[in-house]
């Protein structure tokens, strides 16, 4: 029989999350948003948790928990609902962690994966949008030639998250003609991090462009040495995060459009039961479970091992569209008062859009 219920230890990861985005993510998320800046007591606190040492080895310091795709999705929804920009922040470390945790060499684990373990937030990240049209991460135009021993990375990326503090910068390169990624530490000659980009959403989230210009890095920089890395389920692991981000910011506006709608009145009666308020909020909630659903199977197949690449691209392509018009419809149900900073749902809004070109920037 199927079940759609979280497991007990689920269901209170999720109210933890839950709690924690309640108390600190919706008390800053505008501040962050103004100021292009999340404050480091909220990081720092995200941190404790130990979202992102959880799946690390005992023998590296984690808490040796088997990694759970299902449960990564749990944990992302819920930050989103709190602040899609600070929920990035604080989960960007995975990147790096993550896929050097699974597919890493024993030497690269050793040296890297200790430092996601502390007790303060470690930032790293990982490079994988390019600047050009129809940027195909199975297509990379940044390029890894291996020469005398080392490999010279040569290329230019965009929405690099905190790539100017992050200490280690997993960089995805074509490699005859297939996607491979590399761990290029910060200072490595070569590796530069242009001005901060200026984006219509995620105001608080520091993305970057960076430039790799015969970046020279050792053979052993290479994620899973000789055997490489299996960039297919790195890049599903990272559409299933996406989509349960973009279920979350959903999720935020739908409830607060909801609750406007039973509170405000027109014509003696709340706008809530006029009949295209109500029929435009239950296509809302709709599409929003049913993204849920297809997230959580999705990562269901990657828990098992098994090829989600169909799930996760329809995904990808589902979520995107959902997000931008729940968004879209809660600034609707509010009239003028959704096009004002007064109310929330014009940040998510410019939140939703960029779903459409995320790619990379969480994982599960």
């Amino acid at each position: 029989m199927i079940s759609f219920s979280p497991s007990e230890e689920q269901q209170m990861i999720t109210n933890m999350v839950r709690e924690f985005s309640t108390d600190h993510l919706r008390r800053v998320y505008r501040e962050c948003d103004e100021s292009g800046e999340v404050p480091v007591d909220v990081i720092n606190t995200a941190w404790q948790f130990g979202f992102v040492s959880t799946s690390i080895p005992e023998e590296f310091q984690g808490l040796g928990e088997a990694r759970s795709c299902l449960t990564g999705t749990l944990i992302a929804e819920e930050m989103a609902w709190g602040d899609l920009s600070v929920a990035l922040h604080a989960l960007c470390p995975s990147l790096v962690a993550l896929p050097l945790a699974e597919m890493g060499t024993e030497g690269q684990k050793a040296k890297y994966l200790s430092g996601f373990c502390g007790d303060r937030f470690r930032a790293a990240t990982a490079a994988l949008v390019e600047p050009r049209f129809r940027s195909d991460p199975f297509a990379l135009a940044t390029t890894a030639r291996r020469t005398n021993g080392d490999y010279l990375l040569n290329g230019d990326k965009c929405y690099v998250p905190l790539a100017a503090e992050s200490e280690i910068v997993l960089v995805y390169a074509n490699e005859n003609g297939s996607t491979q990624g590399f761990l290029v530490e910060k200072g490595t000659p070569g590796l530069e991090v242009i001005d901060r980009e200026k984006n219509m959403g995620i105001k608080a989230l520091a993305t970057y462009e960076v430039t790799l210009r015969d970046c020279r890095v050792p053979e052993s920089s290479r994620l899973g040495g000789e055997k490489g890395c299996d960039f297919g389920r790195i890049i599903n692991c990272s559409r299933v995060a996406l989509a349960a981000m973009a279920v979350g910011v959903a999720r935020a506006a739908f409830e607060y459009a909801r609750d406007y709608a039973r509170e405000r009145t027109a014509f003696g009666e709340p706008i809530a039961s006029r009949q295209a308020i109500a029929f435009m909020l239950a296509e809302m909630a709709i599409e929003i479970d049913a993204t849920r659903l297809m997230a959580w199977e999705a990562a269901w197949k990657l828990d098992r091992g098994e090829d989600a690449t169909r799930e996760a691209s329809l995904l990808k392509s589902y979520a995107a569209d959902m997000v931008l018009m729940v968004t879209d419809r809660a600034v609707q149900i509010l009239g003028g008062h959704g096009y004002i900073r007064d109310h929330p749902v014009e940040l998510w809004l410019r939140n939703a859009r960029g779903f459409a070109t995320f790619e990379g920037l969480a994982i599960v």
